[in-house]
């Protein structure tokens, strides 16, 4: 089996993928713009070739690069990057190389937020109330039915990149002055804890994993606030959650992939979805996954593209919990006393890269118990601001 990999060395623990693929026999080739001599030892180890371009955003440069692989190795079978930022790259390259998976015919429902209210809404799952708008007279007919404050968001976007949440006509009248040539998704703004449907499928679409998080805040008033962000895995989860995830799931037809569900928990106790990601979850949460559950979900995967087979048992006897700290404010506790008041529950500790510590802070910890007491009250040590 011939897998290429493209930009395997971010995020960082990505690299586990590979290692894996790699164990099982499979050729994996490494396609990225970053130096050779840069990758670890371990990402190094498990490629067969590694393919530099100079720069990833030029497809014909990725087309030949696909043209050389396939003239020394023969067919690919398969090509991903696990990364959000390159669906609309892995899928135009699959659809050029007829290769399994994402293609340019099924990229949008997965991508454009419209489109994933619209599926949402087929599945039987409620939405917030938005839609398109284009014009200033458009925007201004949504808030009459929805009130302020509205969230505009990209309809084509990754994470809260440009997203902003508008109190006034004034504010509305601004964004569309200054607001990017894109189209923009209007929304009314829902209150509520964000909880998640997270997990891996099959070749056939079966559901071998899942798992659920709840978040201290949202991305969107994490960045804009610039405050701190903590999550955690949970041990049950909630009925009503699960259906939805599962409908989610089978409407959008997700086959041999890792995804990430988002969800609004009202404080009517209602659920309200928020957008699908075709990706495992940002940050260090794929790791959450394996101290959770004490499997490892990099070799589960792997099983899965080679032999369709997950072998793990899984009973989620820990809460495991992300921690972050933004390092431009001071703290109660230093990291040297977090590492020797907890080092039972301590997972991994770690700088984030730049790209995520807007939202999930420059430095992380995750911490796992069976007692989600116990973690929250990890949680407001590592967070306690000094005095």
């Amino acid at each position: 089996m011939n897998f290429v990999f493209l930009s395997p060395h971010f995020p960082p623990n990505y690299y586990h993928f590979c290692e894996h693929l790699n164990y099982l026999g499979v050729t994996v080739l490494g396609l990225a713009d970053e130096p050779y001599a840069a990758l670890r030892p371990e990402l190094r180890n498990a490629l067969r070739e590694y393919y530099l371009v100079r720069d990833m955003h030029n497809y014909d440069e990725l087309l030949r690069a696909l043209g050389f692989f396939t003239h020394r190795y023969g067919k690919i079978d398969r090509l991903d990057s696990q990364n959000e930022y390159w669906l609309e790259t892995e899928a135009a390259l699959r659809t050029d190389f007829n290769i399994f998976g994402l293609r340019n015919d099924s990229i949008m429902k997965v991508k454009r937020k419209s489109l994933m209210k619209e599926t949402f809404q087929k599945a039987g799952v409620p939405v917030a109330r938005g839609r398109v708008a284009r014009t200033l007279k458009e925007a201004r007919r949504l808030v009459s039915e929805v009130g302020y404050p509205i969230v505009a968001k990209p309809d084509i976007g990754v994470g809260a990149a440009k997203t902003y949440k508008i109190h006034s006509q004034a504010e509305l009248q601004n964004f569309f002055e200054v607001k990017p040539d894109v189209d923009y998704i209007l929304e009314e703004y829902v209150q509520g804890t964000i909880c998640t449907f997270d997990g891996l499928t099959d070749h056939d679409g079966n559901l071998v994993f899942y798992t659920s998080h709840q978040y201290s805040l949202g991305v969107m008033e994490t960045v804009v606030g610039d405050e701190n962000i903590y999550y955690y895995s949970l041990r049950d989860i909630p009925p009503d959650l699960e259906d939805a995830g599962r409908r989610t799931l089978k409407a959008f037809n997700v086959r041999e992939r890792f995804f990430h569900f988002e969800f609004f928990r009202t404080a009517e106790d209602k659920i309200v979805a928020l957008e699908v990601n075709i990706r495992p979850p940002g940050g260090l949460t794929t790791d959450m996954f394996n101290y959770a559950n004490d499997i490892d979900v990099y070799a589960e995967w792997a099983h899965i593209i080679v032999h369709n087979r997950f072998t793990a048992d899984y009973s989620r006897p820990y809460h495991c919990c992300y921690i972050g700290r933004k390092l431009n404010r001071a703290y109660a506790h230093s990291h040297e006393q977090i590492l020797s008041r907890f080092p039972r529950q301590l997972c991994e500790h770690q700088y984030i890269s730049g790209v995520f510590s807007a939202a999930l802070g420059d430095y992380g910890y995750l911490m796992r118990s069976p007692d989600l007491d116990e973690l929250l009250e990890i949680v407001d040590f590592i967070q306690a601001p000094a005095a």
